[in-house]
């Protein structure tokens, strides 16, 4: 259709300028018209089906959007023509090596951690083999991502799964049983990809690898986890208490509430806080096997088949970069687990499981996410001798990680303090440098939350309303071609989205503060609605149905308390309410919630 209207104008044009009749003339003017209706019917059609398959992945969404406001170019562009597969590859593989050779055992109690006693009923022999059910849901539910050596494209596979789901099936049930992975499933893929789109693309150091691996052997690990959630003992030794990555009910957010709810309350008691911010250097890519092994089978229970099916899938790992075309030579994977999955995370947190009680000698208030681990303590001004108990902590820490093949990232540790500013400045030299720690007297970004020494968020409002407005302005650009539907499906995975993260935090901030987020929200309602620049907002965001920031803010906060008194929030939070024996308190909190319920629903 398309080509049609394109040879029809053509063919008008070239009449009229041949003939120069005006009859011509009129048919061409008409026919430029229909063209240009044409291609701005096949511009929406072809947006709004990259938004319809691809909204639920935001990272697509915001690729596709930069790369039609020009904003972005593919990172592939980026990669000079000098550099190639072994380069990076003999790169990769030096600066894990460099690393492991940079860890200086230490011979230190840290590393004496507590072995849990597991009861036989706790133990897990073998995996559950799964049924034809499970392998539909967990193939289904999969992403269709491509992956070079796959026999069958993903699309393909889903599409042909009622002939081949048997195979299938028998697959991955032998793997499990008899405790041993395939080859081909243990070999993966490096893309390298720069860190941020300014850093300078000849420098092998400002690219990290990102590794894929075969669609099937993502469904094996799939498979494990499974398993391993059924066993007995998860409830209490399969996760660290205050390790808030990858876990059901556990978030970013409900960790940052704890955390800063400590703070604040130790601040309304006239003390002053250290909060340190602790960073590894590739620390999923250095985990030691046998230690891995060791704390899969002494801290959760993993033995006999299920252990030998670990020892499989650890052993025997390989992964090569495929750039431009060209591949690189194949490198054994000596250490590490793989990433992009459910089951490194998973990994890797059973690793880390007696850095816990390490912390806990000390009295130290704790939180960890993956790799990233925080600690913090209040004190009063004139008591600061308390402090010290952080800096044997910090140096324990440290010893831990080295005794366990992490690297502390000195550079990347960073220090608040948190107080009044005639109090803390005295403190600022504080003697945590020794360590290789940097003091950082102004802002931290805690997981996507900027905090400073006061605790007013201010400067995380202010980057909050600089990324929305960025986001906004390459909505706005695309807006004429979008019809409402799709135009607020990326209002919501851009910008409602960064509005309502962690959100629960800001209950206590000043109106000031607030209105610069309703501010951004009021100018996504008027792009929306192409409404003009002086017309009253409150009908506007009724007819779309969006609370206003601050009740967002307090619906979230009734939320998070309602699931705490329910059972759907992690213990630490529960365990900040008190309970009451009336039960019309809780009646009350339910209420209030239905009322927020239907505020939103009835809105317009």
């Amino acid at each position: 259709m398309m080509l049609l209207t394109i040879s029809l104008y053509r063919s008008l044009e070239r009449k009229w300028r041949k003939t120069n009749l005006e009859v011509f003339r009129i048919a061409w003017k008409n026919s430029m018209s229909s063209y240009r209706q044409a291609l701005k019917t096949f511009r929406a059609e072809h947006i709004h089906k990259l938004i319809e398959n691809n909204q639920n992945n935001p990272r697509f969404l915001f690729s596709t959007v930069a790369r039609l406001t020009n904003n972005q170019t593919p990172p592939d562009l980026n990669i000079p023509s000098q550099l190639n597969s072994n380069d990076f590859m003999n790169f990769f593989s030096d600066k894990i090596d460099n690393i492991r050779n940079t860890i200086t055992y230490v011979d230190s109690t840290a590393s004496n951690t507590l072995v849990l006693s597991i009861a036989p009923k706790d133990k897990l022999q073998c995996f559950t083999t799964i049924g034809q059910e499970e392998l539909n849901k967990l193939i289904t539910s999969s992403k269709p991502t491509a992956f070079l050596l796959d026999p069958v494209p993903t699309k393909l596979l889903k599409e042909l799964l009622p002939v081949t789901e048997k195979p299938l099936l028998n697959i991955i049930n032998s793997s499990l049983s008899l405790g041993h992975v395939p080859k081909p499933f243990k070999l993966a893929i490096i893309k390298p990809l720069i860190k941020k789109p300014q850093l300078d693309p000849s420098e092998l150091a400002n690219y990290r690898p990102i590794s894929n691996l075969p669609f099937m052997s993502k469904n094996f690990r799939k498979s494990c986890v499974c398993s391993i959630v059924l066993l007995p003992a998860k409830k209490k030794d399969l996760y660290e208490e205050f390790q808030w990555g990858f876990r059901p009910h556990h978030s970013t957010e409900t960790a940052l509430v704890k955390i800063t709810n400590d703070l604040l309350l130790a601040s309304d008691q006239g003390c002053i806080s250290l909060l340190v911010l602790l960073d590894l250097s590739a620390a999923f890519d250095t985990i030691d096997h046998d230690i891995l092994i060791d704390r899969l089978q002494n801290y959760t229970g993993i033995q006999g088949q299920a252990l030998r099916w670990f020892r499989s899938y650890l052993s025997d790992r390989y992964h090569f970069v495929y750039l431009n075309g060209e591949s690189s030579h194949l490198s054994t994977v000596k250490y590490g687990v793989p990433q992009g999955s459910v089951l490194g995370p998973l990994l890797f947190s059973i690793y880390m499981l007696p850095l816990g009680n390490t912390i806990r000698k000390y009295g130290i208030s704790f939180h960890c996410y993956a790799d990233d681990t925080q600690l913090y303590i209040s004190t009063r001004p004139d008591e600061t001798s308390k402090l010290s108990k952080l800096t044997e902590c910090v140096k324990n820490v440290k010893d831990w990680m080295t005794n366990n093949f992490l690297l502390l990232n000195s550079d990347k540790t960073e220090i608040l303090l948190i107080g009044p500013e005639n109090i803390t400045q005295n403190l600022v030299d504080y003697n945590l440098k020794q360590y290789g720690c940097t003091v950082t007297s102004s802002t931290v970004k805690n997981p996507g939350v900027i905090l400073d020494s006061n605790l007013s968020f201010e400067n995380h409002i202010s980057h909050v309303t600089k990324t929305a407005f960025f986001h906004l302005r390459n909505i706005a650009k695309l807006r004429n071609m979008l019809p409402v539907p799709d135009a607020e499906k990326l209002v919501h995975a851009f910008m409602t989205s960064r509005l309502d993260y962690c959100n629960a935090l800001l209950g206590g901030c000043p109106a000031s503060s607030i209105n610069k987020l309703q501010v951004v929200q009021n100018a996504a309602a008027r792009v929306l609605t192409r409404s003009r620049k002086y017309d009253h907002i409150t009908p506007i965001l009724q007819s779309l149905h969006w609370l206003l920031i601050k009740f967002r803010i307090s619906y979230k906060i009734l939320l998070l308390t309602y699931k705490a008194l329910s059972g759907l929030a992690p213990a630490y939070l529960t365990s900040l309410l008190k309970h009451s024996n009336n039960a019309s308190h809780n009646f009350g909190l339910q209420l209030y919630l239905i009322k927020f319920a239907l505020l939103f629903f009835s809105l317009g």
